[in-house]
This record gives structure tokens, C-alpha cells and sequence, in this order.
């Protein structure tokens, strides 16, 4: 079973790796002419103010993986399985959700944009357009996420692959198309995003209903259901809202200290972890479903081979990608955007040493999420997460540089990784 189960997790790692691929090379070339079109001061604003409706996803990312947990664990149980309740417990939670981060967006969301984010006035006008798009895009995309568990948790990621290569043509074509629209370039590109996320929404809804049978919605409530996903969502929410506070919220800090010059170079030392990581987050796409899985069904033994091997390849994998980059950054970046903001040289090479000591973690989160029992865990590791924020305005407040946030987050990364190792021995049973 565990030989049959490994070809499955190799032809869709392959199926994934397919995607990557086009979907990396696409985005390298698009970044670049994103880039040029906007101008650094435009693209900076896209970056950070698509960060504070990211902000709003701290809810949201811990729902998305307890979709994911909550559906894999049905399909790995050998009996009374109850899937179709499970599927359409999530998407009502998810679309309550969305109504909630709607309202919140737009009031408290509004305020800080207008009050609070150092952007030139001239430009106010057109990041509210970027605002408004984004919350609308993330939107669809939350409403989604089921449909997206669904597809992973019945490692259909051939479908997955496919939708993938479509989504990144479409944003291709806008890009193509963008130098010679006679729009404000910024509140276009918006639009256009957002229109874009609709379509991938609709495609996901008809895979799933048409060939997913028991993932078809119909309102139910099921409040022991209701209970379990929202009890594993709220403690999940730490975890969730100290990796978002990490990234987004210390984005937001650059922001106010040091401009949007520095959101720029932020961007596109994402850009480039986004590249790099896709190798490995397209792995742990396939593998995660049979971790999972194997939990569910008692498999100890498997699990824990799957999770270590993951663990290893993926710290190979990555650091064999990144080192390359690191040791020539500049030149590559000179190479792709021609026009290479302040501070994005040291970005990256801080941002790639940040994304390969992270790796060692993923496997082991998976683990973690597939027991259920997560409180203890995540007041412990989130907790040390979060030291992030405060650290980075503490050194941003005292004159330390932009690049200081990101050393602070390697370092909590570090910390993050043995209280994991020392939590998990006990959680299920970690030699």
C-alpha cells in the first residue's frame, strides 16, 4: 500500500512541478514588466496595500487548513466516513467568514489606509482601488479554499496543475496587454487581478460539483461539526496570525518607517521566494493529503517515514535552488528587472537564508494539524512567532535598517523549529 501510495505522491508532485515550472517562468517575466509599467513607487503600493487586506487572512488561513485537515482525515478513516457534511460545514463557515472580514475590511480596513499608510496623496485615489479589488479577490478566493481542500484532499492535482497553468496564462495576457491601455495602469492591473480570481472560483466550483460527489454544498447544520472546525480554526488562529503579523504586519511597519521604495524591494525579494519555494511547496501539496491520511488510519510507521522524508528533500531542494541566488543576486536581479529597487539585493539573499530555515518545519506542521490537538502547540510556537512584530518595530524604531526585520525573523525561525521538535515528541511521538 505505502509503494502505491509513494508512485501516487511522485506523479503529483510531478503534475504540480509541470505547473510550477510554466507558472514560474511566466511570473519571472511578468514581474519584470509589471515592474517597468507601474514604476517602483506604483508597484510599492500594490505590494503593501495587497498586504493590509492580506492582513485580514488571519481568520482565514487557520479555516483553510482545518478545511484541508478536516477533509483529508474523512477520506484516510476505513469507515463511517461523513464527508459530504464535513464539505458543506466548511463552506458555510467560509462564507460567514467573509462576511465578517467584508465588514471589517471596509471600515477598519478603509481607516488605516487613509490615515495611517505613508502614500503620496496623488496616489490615494488609486491605492483605494488597489484596496477594494484585493478585499474583493480574496473574497472569492476564501469562499474557494474548500473547493481547492477538496481537490488536494482527493489528490487530484492534475485538475489542480490545469486550472493552475490557466490562471497564470490569463494574468500573462493582462500583462501583455497592460503597456498599452490607456487607464491608470495601477487601478487596470487591480481590476483586472480581481477578475481573474473570479474566474479560477468559477472553474474550481464546476470541477468539484460536476466530478467530486460528495463534495456537493447543501446547507446543513451539523453543531458538533460546526464545533470541531471552529474550536481547530480558533486555536489554529495563532499560529496563522503570527506567520501573518511576520510577513504582512512587518511589511506594513517598512512601510511607515521607511517608504515605499522599501515595500518595492520587499516585493520583489517575495517574488523570488515564491519562485524558489514553489519546488518545494509543490511537493509538500502532494504529500501533505497522505500524511493525513495515514494518521487517520493508524499507519504510525508511514507517517513518520513521510515525514521525515519530506522534511530532508525539502531542505535540499531548497537550499540547492537558493544558494546559487544568494551568492549572485545582483546580477541576477540586473538580468531579469533592469530596474533594481534599493535594498532588493539584500532582501532577497535574506529573504531565501529565511525560506530554507523554514523548511524543516513543514512536514512537522502537518503532522501536527492531523492529531487535532493543537492548543498547546500553538500557544507555544505562535506565541514565539509573534515576537516577530514588536521586535521589528523595536529595531525599526531605534534607527536599525530595513533589512534588521528579516534577520529577526531568521532567528524566531530557528527558536520556532526546536520548540516544534520538542512539542511533537510527545504529540506523536517524534524520535
Amino acid at each position: 500500500m505505502s509503494s502505491e501510495n509513494n508512485k501516487r505522491i511522485a506523479k503529483n508532485t510531478l503534475m504540480l512541478y509541470f505547473r510550477m515550472l510554466f507558472s514560474m517562468g511566466v511570473s519571472l517575466y511578468t514581474s519584470r514588466v509589471v515592474l517597468n509599467t507601474l514604476g517602483v513607487n506604483d508597484f510599492g503600493i500594490y505590494n503593501v496595500v495587497g498586504g493590509l487586506v492580506t492582513a485580514f487572512t488571519l481568520v482565514s488561513g487557520s479555516l483553510s487548513s482545518a478545511s484541508q485537515r478536516f477533509i483529508s482525515f474523512e477520506l484516510g478513516k476505513k469507515e463511517n466516513r461523513n464527508l459530504r457534511d464535513v464539505f458543506s460545514t466548511t463552506v458555510t463557515v467560509h462564507v460567514l467568514l467573509a462576511g465578517i472580514i467584508l465588514v471589517l475590511a471596509e471600515s477598519v480596513g478603509i481607516w488605516f489606509l487613509n490615515n495611517h499608510m505613508k502614500i503620496d496623496s496623488a496616489r490615494m485615489y488609486a491605492a483605494n482601488w488597489v484596496f477594494q479589488c484585493s478585499l474583493f479577490a480574496f473574497i472569492i478566493s476564501l469562499i474557494s479554499t474548500p473547493y481547492n481542500a477538496a481537490i488536494i484532499a482527493y489528490e487530484k492535482m492534475k485538475t489542480f496543475a490545469y486550472i493552475g497553468i490557466g490562471e497564470v496564462i490569463l494574468k500573462l495576457l493582462l500583462v501583455l496587454l497592460l503597456p498599452f491601455l490607456p487607464f491608470d495602469k495601477l487601478i487596470i492591473y487591480s481590476i483586472f487581478i480581481m477578475a481573474i480570481a473570479i474566474i479560477v472560483r468559477i472553474l474550481y466550483g464546476y470541477y468539484v460539483k460536476k466530478y467530486l460527489k460528495d463534495c456537493v454544498f447543501s446547507f446543513t447544520w451539523n453543531k458538533g461539526l460546526f464545533k470541531s472546525i471552529a474550536g481547530f480554526a480558533g486555536w489554529n488562529f495563532i499560529g496563522v496570525s503570527s506567520s501573518v503579523l511576520a510577513s504582512q504586519g512587518v511589511s506594513i511597519l517598512l512601510n511607515i518607517f521607511c517608504g515605499v521604495i522599501v515595500n518595492a524591494a520587499q516585493g520583489i525579494a517575495l517574488q523570488v521566494q515564491h519562485a524558489v519555494t514553489g519546488f518545494i511547496t509543490n511537493f509538500m501539496t502532494a504529500l501533505n493529503p497522505q500524511i493525513t491520511k495515514s494518521y487517520a488510519s493508524d499507519n504510525h510507521d508511514y507517517m513518520m517515514s513521510l515525514v521525515f522524508q519530506g522534511a530532508r528533500y525539502s531542505f535540499y531542494l531548497m537550499f540547492l535552488f537558493s544558494l546559487p541566488i544568494i551568492i549572485e543576486t545582483e546580477t541576477i536581479l540586473r538580468l531579469w528587472l533592469k530596474i533594481v529597487p534599493d535594498y532588493a539585493v539584500v532582501f532577497v539573499q535574506l529573504t531565501l537564508i529565511l525560506a530554507i530555515s523554514q523548511t524543516y518545519s513543514q512536514t512537522l506542521i502537518i503532522a501536527m494539524l492531523a492529531t487535532g490537538k493543537i492548543k498547546t502547540y500553538q500557544i507555544i510556537v505562535g506565541g514565539i512567532q509573534m515576537l516577530n512584530f514588536p521586535l521589528s518595530y523595536i529595531a525599526l524604531k531605534f534607527g536599525f535598517s530595513p533589512e534588521s526585520t528579516i534577520t529577526i525573523a531568521i532567528i524566531i525561525s530557528f527558536a520556532c523549529l526546536a520548540a516544534r521538535l520538542v512539542l511533537l515528541k510527545s504529540m506523536i511521538k517524534l524520535p
